[in-house]
């Protein structure tokens, strides 16, 4: 046996090793939990995958162009869709899935009449756009929570070019999942802000879990698979799993890219092709580069331009270092068209510029800093709060007893299924650490004034209880990446989610000039729900 395949083995071994601990710590901590849960108490488990039939079938998603004062009216609401053979019900909003792409100006107001005719509460969370506080679709937070039947309606301002999107901010591990995401794609006053390109597609990365013909089940009562969050075992390209697109021989394309899975990383990928990676989030990048795939972590977006040159299928991918899958077709047409601008990648000095000013506080110590870490019982065992962990014989194991040693930076799937299953937020806590406070999650309030540019910094500790890649959002605001373990970024772009990987430090620029009580969170929502949440303050 050669060194390679004998640390692959070992390897496998502490995997098996650190799921049968696990198990039994989810056994001890939920056989109490449950019976004394509310769940339990009600005698109730929630049956959100009920009969689709009585339902109307959903439909392709439309694209809507509005203007600066313009109105619009969203629904979400119940329907029924074919997905890998099976016809279940999901949840849409205007009854499509991915709801429709709307379309706006830099600079714009709109006004969205949101309507609930779902079986859940929900809200509209515009993810990324720096717009007013009370907007922002929170519960409990910013507004309160829009039962079935209710209306609501929302003032959208987008001060910034970028790909962004509305999903709810209640329950996202069922309402999510079930298909209401739609994307916001806000163009620049500036006409070359992007280089020419012959046309323009969204796509929707998503995954979904069918078991024996159905949606995977959920509770109403308690979210699961807290552990890792919910992967799925059909992967989507806007809600369809056999996704296709027609282009034309010499064209070139700008897909904006939007991962929309609860905990699922694509490695976005189109083969035998010329992919350009131009943009992210909230814009673009100082420079644009050619890559093979771009990585996107749960609820990133990327902005790449292909230039399919030759005719021909391709297909769309998302490629594991394990496996690759693929995820629909784009079938080039072998009647040519004429390209008439050039291929090179730019050089943006507009958004090389406009980061001078910032330049200076790129080395200044960190104003905050964080852990991202797993939490496994009681907070009140003060050693367990600490990072031990009781073993059966009634033991602690430190967390160095428990590291697994080479341990991947992205768990690509599910490796450990029946304790991600049995997982829920009463038996475990996903935490925020305050290094300064000691604080963890909710208990943590920061606060900022307008104007403030603040660093912080975030390690994703690799000796937690179960080490897993955490992709953060914060509401409301705008910040750069400014380096990874020490490692400077050598092209930055605006983001409002950002991946870190198990075992990285990453060091944040939070540009502070809205002003509200905002969110920082894991966009994985199971992660949210079991505690890894915070908010924050700008005065």
């Amino acid at each position: 046996m050669n060194k390679q395949s004998l640390k692959t083995k070992v390897f496998n071994i502490q995997k098996i090793l650190i799921a049968v601990i696990i198990g039994i710590l989810l056994l001890g901590a939920g056989v109490y939990l449950y019976s004394n849960s509310p769940q339990n108490k009600a005698g109730q488990t929630g049956e959100f995958s009920k009969n689709p039939q009585s339902y109307p079938e959903a439909k392709s998603s439309e694209i809507v162009e509005l203007k600066n004062g313009d109105t619009y009216n969203l629904t979400a609401s119940i329907v029924k869709k074919n997905i890998n053979g099976s016809e279940v019900k999901m949840l849409a909003y205007n009854g499509s899935i991915p709801g429709p792409l709307i379309k706006a100006p830099q600079g714009s107001e709109i006004t969205l009449n949101f309507k609930n005719d779902t079986d859940v509460d929900s809200t509209i969370h515009s993810h990324g756009i720096r717009l007013e506080n009370k907007f922002d679709g929170v519960p409990d937070v910013t507004q309160k929570a829009i039962k079935p039947g209710e209306s609501f309606t929302y003032k959208l301002k987008f001060p910034d070019v970028g790909i962004y999107w509305y999903h709810p901010h209640i329950r996202e591990d069922y309402a999510q999942e079930l298909g209401l995401y739609g994307n916001f794609l806000v163009s620049p006053t500036n006409k070359d802000y992007w280089a020419e390109v012959d046309r323009e597609e969204t796509l929707f990365l998503d995954d979904i879990l069918i078991q024996n013909g159905q949606i995977a089940t959920f509770s109403k009562s308690t979210v699961d698979h807290t552990l890792m969050g919910r992967f799925g075992n059909v992967m989507l390209v806007n809600g369809d799993d056999n996704y296709k697109l027609s282009v034309k021989q010499g064209e070139r394309v700008r897909f904006y890219v939007t991962n929309a899975a609860n905990t699922r990383v694509f490695n976005f990928s189109i083969p035998n092709t010329r992919m350009k990676l131009v943009g992210a989030d909230n814009g673009k990048y100082e420079r644009e580069e050619w890559v093979d795939s771009v990585v996107l972590g749960p609820s990133e977006r990327a902005v790449v331009e292909i230039w399919f040159d030759t005719s021909g299928k391709y297909q769309i991918v998302n490629k594991t270092p394990e496996k690759t899958y693929p995820m629909g077709t784009i079938a080039v047409a072998s009647a040519p068209v004429t390209t008439s601008y050039l291929l090179v990648p730019r050089t943006n000095q507009d958004t090389i510029d406009s980061l001078a000013s910032l330049r200076p506080l790129f080395s200044k110590p960190a104003d905050k800093s964080l852990t991202l870490t797993l939490q496994m019982g009681s907070s009140d065992d003060e050693d367990n709060a600490m990072g031990g962990h009781m073993m059966s014989n009634g033991q602690m194991m430190g967390n160095s007893q428990m590291s697994m040693g080479d341990v991947k930076k992205i768990e690509w799937e599910d490796d450990m299924n029946m304790m991600n299953t049995q997982s829920t937020k009463t038996t475990l806590k996903w935490k925020f650490l305050d290094k300064e406070t000691n604080k963890e999650n909710m208990d943590i309030k920061w606060q900022f004034k307008k104007g403030d540019k603040v660093k912080i910094k975030i390690f994703n500790d690799d000796k937690s209880m179960h080490p897993m890649q955490h992709p953060i959002h914060i509401h409301g605001q705008r910040f750069l990446v400014l380096n990874t373990s020490g490692v400077p970024n050598q092209n930055l772009v605006w983001k409002d989610t950002a991946l870190i990987q198990t075992g990285d430090t990453v060091e944040f620029l939070v540009q502070m000039d809205n002003p509200g009580k905002w969110m920082i969170h894991c966009h994985i929502p199971e992660h949210m729900e079991a505690g890894m949440m915070s908010e924050f303050k700008v005065i």
